[in-house]
């Protein structure tokens, strides 16, 4: 495979209030200093806490934002900075499935409507011909033809999210954002919705960048995952191994919120429990960003901010002591 997005120490600030009362603005780092690639064809998952810019770090890689620093490169090409035109050409190759199925389909359109107006803003194509391609993506999501007279409140959540998929593939993208695309639905349709994006990314030759909180399901679909955490990415490496040898200590913690979750299969995650909440993003942490909430934390963690380690297989963990960590718990 050859590699389709490249993501190079990117950041993203906003300049924001820090509450309603407040009279000034302050600038609030939401993605710090990231850093990671997605192949051709594959699932790049990304999971944090709600937060930790993993929502907004996907805006920037298909350049609805434009990043405070660092490069994004898609095929090849630097898109960090484009504009106009040429920005139009590339999102009409980078797509978003959104995490809301009942806010991010207008009301006052039809099906048909809705799936037109994306299509008319990067093609000029005869009436027949659009109308060809929504029956066909309907069908391809598990939709009647006739649906694309209907309007969305006449849809279940379920059946949104199929509309919402059908209109980002209407202009026949190669890279969809699915930005939480089922943390909105019921649990028993969320694994029909990953089930319909693996068979479409394998139909079409699709690539994903996979955003979820939850671990095990973003397991399921993704080649690869990453950990987020106020901003900072902390674990990346392929599915399995994130999921059965974690081993940044935050990540141990979201396995060990995972309800059902086999703990024979995995190292013993008994000392791993998130104390206290997130810090807010404007008083970031000295030192390990995580260091506030880790049971293992010392006085170097507080202090100094980890670098990457190599542990092997594409496996990468921002830690001092991972290797104590997982020495201790195979004792």
């Amino acid at each position: 495979m050859s590699t389709l997005v490249k993501v190079e120490n990117v950041s993203k600030e906003f300049t924001v209030k820090r509450n309603f009362l407040s009279l000034t603005k302050e600038r609030v780092r939401a993605v710090d200093m990231v850093s990671f690639t997605i192949e051709k064809g594959e699932t790049f998952g990304l999971v944090g806490e709600s937060g930790c810019g993993k929502s907004t770090l996907g805006r920037v890689v298909i350049r609805m934002y434009e990043p405070s620093s660092g490069k994004i490169f898609y095929d090849g090409k630097d898109i960090s900075s484009l504009k106009g035109k040429e920005l139009k050409r590339i999102h009409r190759r980078m797509q978003i499935i959104f995490q809301d199925p009942y806010s991010s389909l207008d009301p006052h359109m039809t099906v048909r409507e809705i799936m037109s107006e994306n299509i008319s803003a990067y093609e000029d194509i005869p009436e027949k011909e659009k109308e060809e391609r929504i029956v066909t993506l309907l069908e391809k999501v598990g939709m009647a033809a006739s649906d694309m007279y209907k309007y969305p409140n006449e849809f279940s959540g379920g059946q949104r999210q199929r509309i919402g998929i059908a209109r980002a593939l209407a202009v026949n993208p190669e890279f969809i954002l699915c930005d939480e695309p089922i943390s909105a639905l019921d649990v028993s349709i969320q694994a029909q919705v990953v089930n319909l994006l693996s068979d479409l990314q394998e139909e079409f030759g699709l690539t994903y960048l996979f955003i979820a909180h939850d671990l095990n399901m973003v397991r399921h679909i993704s080649d690869k995952i990453g950990v987020m955490y106020l901003g900072k990415m902390v674990e990346i490496g392929n599915s399995d191994d994130v999921y059965f040898e974690p081993k940044h200590p935050y990540t141990r913690a979201l396995l060990k919120a995972v309800p059902g979750i086999e703990p024979e299969n995995i190292l013993d995650l008994d000392r791993t429990i998130i104390e206290g909440d997130i810090p807010s993003p404007f008083a970031i942490p000295k030192g390990c960003r995580f260091h506030t909430r880790c049971p293992y934390a010392t006085a170097r963690c507080a202090a100094e901010e980890p670098e990457w380690e190599d542990c092997g297989n594409g496996h990468r963990v921002a830690c001092f002591r991972y290797h104590e960590i997982a020495s201790s718990q195979k004792e």
